[in-house]
């Protein structure tokens, strides 16, 4: 066979793309931004973070840095919601997992209160849960891990962190993953000026 133009960097594209595998599990993770959204939905504290340290320390940086797209992203990210106050079931979880939130900066970071004032957490560290995620995306089961919840930074270090429970979404139709090594959803990382999430 011919080789043909554009091959080299077709490869490179594809080592970015096939290298870049999170494990589910917990990580001590530094927040690198925040920012504050009102949406239709509610509003939002949506965060932009790495990890901060072990052995897949700088992981959204390297995924960033290497992603040659001209529309890449941010992926170290996650959404808090802002409970809304309406007395409604849902609004009750919002206000637990905002509480486990606050309190997890609060755990991971001496001296720091959380005084409702997000912007505090940029510089901050936390413990952060990744669970797998089945999705259909463009008609294909595949399965990612993604932020699900924030604990405190030592109990990621003690190893004495929950797990997150397999989540199905947007009609996926697989089954779970028991492999770490299984394929993940590739996810760009970041930069230290205005993050692009």
């Amino acid at each position: 066979m011919k080789s043909f133009n554009g091959y080299d960097e077709a490869r490179k594209q594809a080592d970015v793309v096939g290298s870049a595998k999170l494990p589910a599990g917990a990580y001590v993770c530094k927040i690198k931004q925040v920012r504050y959204e009102t949406t239709a939905n509610g509003d939002r504290i949506v965060l932009a973070f790495d990890i901060a340290e072990g052995e897949y320390k700088g992981f959204f940086q390297k995924q960033f840095e290497e992603n040659t797209s001209e529309d890449k992203k941010w992926k170290g990210k996650t959404n808090i919601f802002v409970p809304k106050d309406d007395g409604s079931e849902k609004d009750g979880f919002t206000k637990k997992s905002f509480a486990g939130w606050t309190k997890s900066f609060e755990d991971s970071n001496k001296g720091y209160t959380w005084d409702w004032d997000e912007q505090k957490w940029a510089g901050l560290i936390v413990g952060i849960v990744f669970g797998e995620t089945g999705a259909k995306i463009e008609g294909k089961d595949v399965i990612y891990t993604e932020a699900r919840f924030a604990v405190d930074a030592q109990k990621v270090r003690d190893g004495k962190a929950p797990e997150a429970r397999f989540k199905a979404k947007n009609g996926y139709n697989g089954s779970a993953s028991n492999n770490p090594d299984d394929e993940f959803l590739s996810v760009p990382a970041g930069k230290k000026e205005e993050l692009p999430f």
